[in-house]
């Protein structure tokens, strides 16, 4: 049986929009506001929010990802190793949410929000310093760890492939057990930092990852007694559609700017969630 979604606040649908429109954008950083637009936008504690914000990242990455599976530009096989064991460190970080107290599990958000906005504004330089420099500053650059394949065009794998992406996928599945985050932060980052992945590819691998780390985490939380009411699921349908309209304007728009301007969002409102949390 749906719940009623007309008594639903329009608040909700906005928040889930936009978190969704961020993800579809940036790949990442939607799940990062989610928690805190729950918090700040309709009231809920962080334990409350985590499951929530998992649900509507995931419902709204795996639209997102379906995209790139279609245009075969997802590393499932890389998705599928760091979804896997993601997975399996989920439940320790959501054990931890809960033993924690909750001032202290919003200054470990708050803390994870900064790193994020940090790496992300980081990268908009970068992005802009590689644009303009041309091959000179790319000869310089070490070999990533995990490469492609050019006469495969896909990863060649080695032992040494298989224990990065892993790594990766654990302490992004940590991360969204713990925060109930959808793990973009550290997945985009760290793909980007280790593989030579396409930015198109990274985005599109980083969406089906997040997509199926939320689906294990989401499924354990759902049969511990989590139900998202009808404010959750409002939440959930924003996010979808902010997702359908960020990966329609992505094209035309500049990354690098749009990094910029998430990042200092991400900085505002994780000082807003610490002084939440610490203030008088």
């Amino acid at each position: 049986m749906f719940p009623d979604l007309s008594s639903a606040s329009p608040t909700a649908t906005l928040l889930g929009a936009a978190v969704g429109l961020v993800l579809g954008l940036t790949g990442a950083g939607g799940g990062i506001f989610a928690v805190p637009a729950l918090v700040f936008g309709l009231g809920w504690g962080v334990p409350q929010a985590g499951p929530v914000a998992l649900l509507a990242v995931g419902a709204s990455a795996a639209v997102g990802s379906a995209q790139g599976l279609r245009a075969g530009i997802v590393r499932y096989r890389a998705a599928m190793l760091m979804a896997g064991i993601g997975v399996c460190l989920a439940p320790l970080g959501s054990l931890m949410a809960h033993r924690l107290p909750e001032r202290w599990l919003v200054g470990l958000f708050a803390m994870a929000m900064l790193i994020g906005a940090a790496r992300m504004y980081r990268a908009s330089r970068g992005g802009a310093r590689s644009a303009g420099a041309g091959d000179a500053a790319g000869a310089c650059t070490p070999l990533p760890p995990c490469r492609m394949d050019p006469a495969t065009g896909r990863l060649h794998w080695t032992r040494r492939v298989a224990s990065t992406l892993g790594a990766i996928g654990a302490i992004s599945g940590f991360a969204s057990g713990l925060l109930g985050v959808g793990g973009g932060f550290v997945i985009v980052p760290a793909l980007r930092r280790f593989t030579d992945i396409s930015v198109h590819g990274v985005v599109a691998t980083s969406l089906f990852v997040i997509a199926l780390i939320s689906a294990g985490t989401v499924a354990s939380a759902w049969w511990h007694g989590m139900h998202p009411g009808t404010q959750g699921w409002v939440f959930v349908v924003g996010a979808v559609a902010g997702m359908l309209l960020g990966r329609a304007l992505s094209p035309r728009l500049a990354a690098s700017r749009l990094q910029q301007i998430f990042s200092a969002l991400m900085t505002i409102v994780a000082f807003g969630m610490v002084v939440k949390a610490f203030g008088a």
